[in-house]
């Protein structure tokens, strides 16, 4: 186009005037950043030496363990120290757990399989190495009573082994289940060539039954006391006793040295400190791997503590109003509250919408979360779907979902961290300055000491196998 068809311009043009103004920045925005409701929600407890030991009653009757099965070929196995988390083994030589753990036999069952009607003589122990089974009766007025679901790592009817009149109640496999079982001739053969077998078990049996005796339902030795309505009568003496070996936890750590170069920090914190931020995201990623780390590690993490007689699995995959009350039956002291992945929480949202009684919401720390019973859902996408932070594009996957009692006074869960060391910037939580090198670099040692504790058992409880992917086709009548 000729120059002289170009109309001049009558005002200072947009992209010369930005050359003197100056942008409005935000700070650096942090995808990784998410609430961590469980870090604001637990109590935190200073430890001062950096262990905080757990001093409880000291139980009478062995508790009941998992069993930890593991592949051989496509065969479940069991290693013979294992077949100590069955109370009628517990105590038993290596040679005798040897020879059952030789005994057990691979088992599969499809789904809906039948296993052994109410009533049966069902003179097998049953070990599950995957999958889900049912227990259940008749009940007085001839409908069906569930006694209990048993998954991954549960046992059952190891009383058959021992007791000739012994009557099972319906087992059914509600989902393809891999077990190992052992029958009875196989267990009388073991205790026939192993010398001493016998007298081991019959001993074993009475200092059981002696203990049961002493013992509360808790496991935990009776405390002798006399209710009296009058006259003289001789009282009971008593006296409580502890563990002797008491759970410690040691604080564990994370820390990370952030380096700045001093150019950096020096000219461009006109508006922003660049030093600031960087200590903030730091931080930030320190505290997101706490929350992490409270909740899956194998030490100390939350899924990990919760005893086998306080873990069920979901009744058919997705979370439904009857699994979190079968928690709530776990978890009934002064429940807090319910902790999942907010997938788990949505699926949970449809189970009950599904069935006509949405949940409520209610407002902590100014956002709403959904309720049952009363009892918030708090959400966390460290409680992981199949290992990962998501379900994928597949909309496969399961959970778990947590409920905890907190706080020292409840005997509940609490958190764990050391207040007061050097550089803290945060309650547990310190940045210390480290020096300049050569090169103008700028160190900053970020560390975080931190653990939580379960304090009793029935403290938390843990739902397994959690669907998330299941939705609903609602059909709407035409207009």
């Amino acid at each position: 186009m000729p120059t002289d068809l170009i109309e001049p311009h009558r005002s200072l043009t947009g992209q010369k005037a930005r050359n003197l103004a100056t942008a409005t920045v935000t700070a650096p925005q942090n995808a990784e950043a998410t609430p961590r409701w469980l870090l604001r929600l637990l109590p935190w407890v200073d430890v001062n030496g950096g262990v905080y030991r757990v001093n409880r009653r000291d139980p009478v009757v062995p508790r009941a363990g998992r069993i930890s099965t593991h592949l051989d070929g496509d065969a479940p196995r069991v290693k013979p120290g294992n077949l100590q988390n069955i109370p009628l083994f517990h105590g038993l030589s290596h040679d005798a757990l040897e020879g059952i753990a030789g005994q057990l036999t691979p088992e599969q069952f499809a789904a809906g399989a039948v296993i052994a009607n109410e009533g049966d003589a069902y003179q097998k122990l049953i070990i599950i190495a995957t999958g889900k089974i049912e227990l259940s009766i008749n009940g007085p007025h001839g409908d069906k009573l569930s006694q209990g679901l048993l998954g991954a790592g549960s046992f059952f009817s190891e009383e058959a082994l021992v007791n000739d009149g012994w009557r099972s109640p319906a087992i059914r496999a509600l989902t393809p289940t891999r077990a190992l079982t052992l029958e009875r001739g196989r267990f009388d053969e073991v205790a026939n060539r192993i010398p001493g077998f016998r007298d081991a078990l019959a001993k074993l049996a009475e200092d059981r039954k002696a203990a049961a005796a002493l013992a509360e339902e808790s496991g935990e030795r009776k405390i002798d006391l006399l209710t009296t309505h009058g006259g003289e009568p001789l009282l009971p003496a008593t006296f409580v006793d502890y563990e002797e070996d008491p759970r410690e936890y040691h604080l564990s750590q994370i820390q990370t040295i952030l380096n700045t170069h001093t150019r950096v920090t020096d000219l461009y914190s006109n508006k922003i400190d660049q030093l600031r931020e960087q200590i903030r995201i730091t931080v930030t990623a320190v505290r997101e791997r706490e929350e992490w780390e409270i909740i899956n590690n194998p030490h100390f993490g939350l899924l990990h503590e919760a005893p086998p007689s306080q873990t069920i699995p979901t009744r058919s995959g997705p979370p439904t109003p009857d699994d979190l009350d079968e928690l709530l039956t776990l978890v009934w002291k002064k429940p807090a509250f319910f902790l999942a992945h907010p997938k788990a929480i949505a699926a949970f949202g449809r189970e009950a919408t599904r069935r006509g009684v949405p949940p409520p919401t209610v407002n902590i720390f100014g956002s709403p979360f959904i309720t049952w019973r009363g009892i918030p859902l708090v959400p966390s996408d460290k409680l992981q779907i199949n290992g990962k932070s998501d379900v994928g594009a597949s909309g496969l996957g399961s959970t778990s979902i947590l409920l905890l009692r907190v706080g020292e006074a409840e005997q509940g869960v609490v958190g764990l961290h050391k207040v007061g060391v050097t550089g803290e910037v945060e309650p547990g939580l310190s940045v210390r300055y480290m020096g300049t090198d050569a090169h103008s670099i700028a160190s900053h040692l970020v560390t975080r000491y931190f653990s939580a504790a379960v304090l009793t058992g029935d403290a938390i409880a843990r739902l397994d196998n959690v669907l998330v992917g299941r939705y609903h086709e609602y059909v709407y009548p035409k207009a």
